[in-house]
């Protein structure tokens, strides 16, 4: 069995193979169980959350150990730690260990550009970033395979985080700059990613003008929120899985208080990459709502194990 470290890891995973392997597992209907979401109470911080995610395939297999720890902020440790055991799926031989950190992010991120490959506009390229940490240091890369992105724009509710990402993005070659006036940045994107750990909303519906997508990733807890009611009823709603509207604060609360309803929920990832659903013109507002799925994390092990080759 080889072990990838974080660096590996990244390096196994382009974004552009990510994405399609990605879209062919959802696009064949792969199905996989339902991921075990157990709460950790902790004291005098945010609860944490412990996640196990399986997946496999007639060939590969994978299951994914994640720890949410929104108190580590405080801390200046990363909010998330996990790892990836993949398996050959005839013996149950383990094959590689991967960083579930690193893994994580980029199959988040691929996530939503895989979203937004099929309801952002094909013209869209002023990117807004909510959040500037590891996740939203991934999304200009990801969104940018899908979609032709050269202005990155980063809010965070810690001015000096949003500064810094903006930095490295400058750096990388990205028009990027930090932002402090969220109504005023909001309405000048095309593509609006929040990848935050709000538990309430940031984005307000009031702000969006026609022809946005909106991609929401942080809440993934029923107490979680990054954008207020009035954004889902202006936009048209979709998901990654349904799994979305059962666990995550973002769909969960406004729809047990009739804000919106499960017949305003268009789709997920299968009917969006099977083309059974997607962006009906360039005037709407689109909205994707993702918490993941061991499907994606199947799609980077399964990345990962052909970029090496050595597996």
């Amino acid at each position: 069995m080889i072990v990838l470290d974080a660096q590996a890891t990244a390096d196994a995973l382009p974004f552009p193979e990510l994405i399609d392997q990605m879209q062919a597992l959802f696009a064949s209907g792969l199905a996989a169980p339902d991921r075990h979401h157990h709460t950790m109470p902790m004291q005098g911080e945010p609860d944490a959350t412990l996640l196990l995610m399986p997946a496999w395939t007639e060939s590969v297999g994978c299951v994914k150990v994640v720890t949410a720890t929104p108190g580590n902020s405080a801390r200046n440790l990363p909010a998330i730690a996990g790892s990836v055991l993949v398996f050959d799926r005839a013996t149950g031989a383990h094959l590689a260990m991967l960083d579930g950190a690193v893994l994580t992010a980029r199959r988040t991120a691929a996530a939503s550009a895989l979203g937004a490959r099929h309801l952002s506009r094909a013209d869209a390229r002023r990117l807004l970033l909510l959040g500037a940490g590891k996740v939203a240091a991934q999304l200009p890369h990801a969104f940018a395979t899908v979609r032709p992105i050269d202005t990155v724009r980063v809010w965070d509710v810690f001015p000096a985080a949003a500064e810094q990402l903006a930095a490295k993005l400058r750096a990388d070659g990205w028009d990027a700059e930090a932002v402090t006036d969220l109504a005023k940045a909001v309405p000048q994107a095309d593509i609006i990613s929040a990848a935050t750990l709000a538990t309430e909303p940031l984005l307000q519906g009031a702000w969006l003008v026609p022809g946005q997508h909106v991609d929401l990733i942080g809440a993934f807890t029923p107490d979680m929120r990054e954008a207020d009611d009035l954004a889902l009823q202006r936009a048209r709603l979709f998901v990654d899985t349904g799994f979305a509207a059962i666990e995550a604060g973002e769909l969960k609360t406004p729809l047990e208080t009739g804000a919106i309803s499960q017949t305003d929920i268009l789709g997920d990832l299968y009917a969006l990459c099977q083309d059974r659903v997607g962006r009906g013109d360039d005037s709407e507002i689109t909205l994707f709502k993702s918490v993941g799925n061991a499907v994606m994390d199947l799609a980077a092990a399964r990345t990962a194990i052909e970029e090496r080759g050595d597996v």
